[in-house]
Parts: C-alpha cells; sequence; structure tokens
C-alpha cells in the first residue's frame, strides 16, 4: 500500500520505466538525446524525487512485455508511474492497456520532441491515458516529472 492509499506515513513510490534502446543514451544519437546516460537520468531523477518527498524505482527494458509487467505490479503498490517508452510510444497498444489500469498519477516522458521529428513519431498511442506528457525539454524533463508528480499527488490528496 501507497501513501496516496492510506499506507500510514509511507512514501509514496514512483516507478520510471525506460522502454527500448534507452540503454544507449550518451551513444545514441547525442544531437537528439544529449550526452546525459540514462545512469544520468536516473540520478537527477532519484534527486528530484527525494527532493519532493517521494520514492524512485527504476526499470529499462527492451522488451514490450516487460514494461507491461512493471506496470501491473505497481497497481496498487505505487502512487505514480513515469514513463519513456522510446519506439514503444507510437504502437504499443499493450502499454496503453496496461497504464488504463493503473490508477495512480501517470506521466509520459520523451527527451525530444516526436511532434518536431519524423511524420511516423507524432502519434503517441500512450497519451490519451496518462496525465500529462512532458516532451523537448532535455535532460530538464526528468526533475520536472517528478516535480509534476508530487503536485498532482497533492492535488489528488486534496480533491474530494
Amino acid at each position: 500500500m501507497n501513501a496516496e492509499q492510506g499506507g500510514g506515513g509511507s512514501v509514496p513510490v514512483v516507478l520510471l520505466l525506460h522502454g527500448p534502446n534507452l540503454n544507449l543514451l550518451g551513444e545514441r544519437e547525442p544531437e537528439v538525446y544529449g550526452r546525459a546516460t540514462l545512469g544520468d537520468h536516473v540520478a537527477a531523477a532519484t534527486a528530484a524525487a527525494g527532493a519532493a518527498g517521494l520514492a524512485l524505482e527504476h526499470l529499462q527494458s527492451n522488451a514490450e512485455a516487460d514494461l507491461v509487467a512493471a506496470i501491473h505490479g505497481a497497481r496498487g503498490r505505487c502512487a505514480a508511474v513515469v514513463i519513456n517508452p522510446g519506439a514503444l510510444t507510437h504502437y504499443a497498444w499493450s502499454l496503453h492497456d496496461a497504464l488504463a489500469t493503473f490508477d495512480g498519477v501517470k506521466i509520459e516522458l520523451h527527451l525530444s520532441n516526436p511532434n518536431r521529428r519524423e511524420a511516423w513519431r507524432h502519434t503517441s498511442v500512450v497519451a490519451p491515458v496518462v496525465d500529462a506528457s512532458l516532451v523537448g525539454l532535455g535532460a530538464d524533463g526528468y526533475p520536472m516529472a517528478l516535480d509534476a508528480v508530487r503536485r498532482l499527488l497533492a492535488r489528488r490528496s486534496t480533491t474530494p
């Protein structure tokens, strides 16, 4: 049980998910994704989560099924999911369906702005089932996503 569900003062847990090829951040297309590694982004997110009074768990997988299983495992346990699905953004209806079953805060995050790239990247099948999408902010998107989680959780706790 997480704090949002009345877990007796426990720290709300945020699950940070990264999809295929994001393990190559810092090496893969640095002109698009920057030079920061996945470890750098996770460290920034961990620090932002701590400052916001949140705990962070992280999973990166090149397998869609692993991400779906992680979302299923977050149900009833985590207060939020922040997901950078990578290329799965555009066709992974299983991620859409899994996220739709998660009652907590959901944030879609992308380092680049998919809408400024190839036409096939303009559609997100994840966007319709998340609370917000942060795109094109580079490494700044990670602390911003954790701050958005904090704000949305606070809003939910004060809304009848």
